[in-house]
């Protein structure tokens, strides 16, 4: 563990008694004292907060910023509204996933944060294909954190009430007792909550005053999982992938209706010409679905998905026991022809065939404050 990197966070997750585990090349907390369970069920009924300074934060200046990242997304960059957030896909020219991420549109320039796993290859991408002036500066002198849960709100707005001026997907430069943050109202639990860049130097400090508020508990990346698997939300790597296309994915949601085929921005992105063949031509032969055991055994990630004659049909890509909805669930992949929400399959767990039924995602109500 003696070459992986650190977060600003690394001294105090120590001090609170974190467990510290390998994940994306840097040291981080799986847990603390209180135990995965029940800083899920805190983050659900109060606030956690979340270190997720692992992930890659770029900034991007020019005037073509807009334009230039647009052709690398099938998402409306150009059009996005100073002071709003937007869920974007880099898409390759084979139409698959090469990584989920955020864009902010800060007026003077472009927000953009990238998973951890994929940071250097994000990173490298952008550089490459980024031109016409646009200045690309990694900001790694910065923290990240995440307040999440139904109080959140209330937890930050007594150190900063001019949070509670922002709805779902707003972002704003606000300053937090007297340092400057980049700050949305987002995130990846399913819950009202915030995202908050934070200067290294006074990210301890900041997340002291924010873990002093009596809703407020530090949570590891074992809750933040079964958080955002019970919100439906995919883990790049695992649920999406460079050979998964948007559709495939269930994220047709994400591809903005100005670049569609018939949009007045259509294509201009990589693999545009596929992704529009499996929406028109419903092309693809398989498709990401939420999944409810019947039984009470979870069904882990890489567990194959059968019919009932016992041909394969698919394969779990997250699956975990769901503390709020009291049952296990899953998210996989399996063939179009059993997609439909209602059809029971089987997950081949150690020889057995526990049933499995097709359902809706989110599996809980999603909570995000729009106003």
């Amino acid at each position: 563990m003696s070459e992986l990197n650190k977060t600003p966070l690394y001294d105090l997750h120590i001090e609170l008694g974190g467990k510290m585990v390998p994940f994306a090349g840097f040291e981080m907390p799986v847990q603390y004292p209180m135990g995965v369970k029940k800083e899920h069920i805190h983050t659900r009924e109060q606030a956690g907060l979340f270190d997720v300074s692992h992930m890659g934060q770029v900034k991007l200046t020019g005037s073509n910023a807009a334009s230039e990242l647009e052709k690398l997304v099938p998402v409306d960059i150009i059009d996005l509204p100073a002071g709003k957030q937007r869920y974007a896909l880099f898409t390759n020219a084979h139409g698959g996933i090469m990584d989920d991420l955020m864009v902010t549109n800060y007026g003077d320039h472009l927000y953009v944060v990238v998973n951890a796993a994929c940071k250097a290859q994000d990173i490298a991408h952008l550089r490459a294909n980024l031109g016409n002036g646009v200045e690309l500066e990694v900001l790694d002198d910065r923290a990240l954190v995440a307040l999440q849960g139904p109080e959140a709100a209330t937890a930050l707005s007594r150190i900063c009430p001019e949070v509670n001026e922002l709805v779902f997907m707003d972002s704003r430069h606000i300053a937090i007792d007297g340092v400057e943050c980049f700050i949305s109202r987002s995130g990846y639990t399913g819950e009202d909550g915030y995202e908050i860049s934070i200067p290294e130097a006074e990210a301890e400090r900041l997340c002291r005053l924010f873990l002093a508020q009596p809703e407020v508990e530090f949570i590891g990346l074992g809750a933040r999982d079964s958080l955002r698997l019970e919100s439906g939300l995919c883990l790049y790597g695992h649920d999406l992938d460079e050979n998964t296309t948007p559709i495939e994915g269930s994220l047709i949601w994400a591809i903005s209706q100005c670049r569609r085929a018939n949009g007045e921005r259509a294509g201009g992105f990589p693999g545009a010409e596929k992704i529009f063949d499996q929406i028109a031509n419903k092309s693809f032969t398989r498709k990401r679905v939420g999944l409810i055991a019947q039984g009470k055994a979870p069904v882990r990630e890489g567990a194959e998905l059968v019919n009932a004659e016992g041909v394969r049909i698919g394969e779990v890509t997250s699956g975990s026991f769901g503390p709020t909805v009291g049952v296990p669930i899953a998210m996989g992949y399996v063939a179009s022809e059993y997609a439909a929400l209602g059809t029971e399959i089987y997950a081949l767990v150690r020889g057995k065939l526990l049933p499995m039924v097709v359902s809706k995602t989110p599996f809980i109500e999603q909570r995000y404050y729009r106003g």
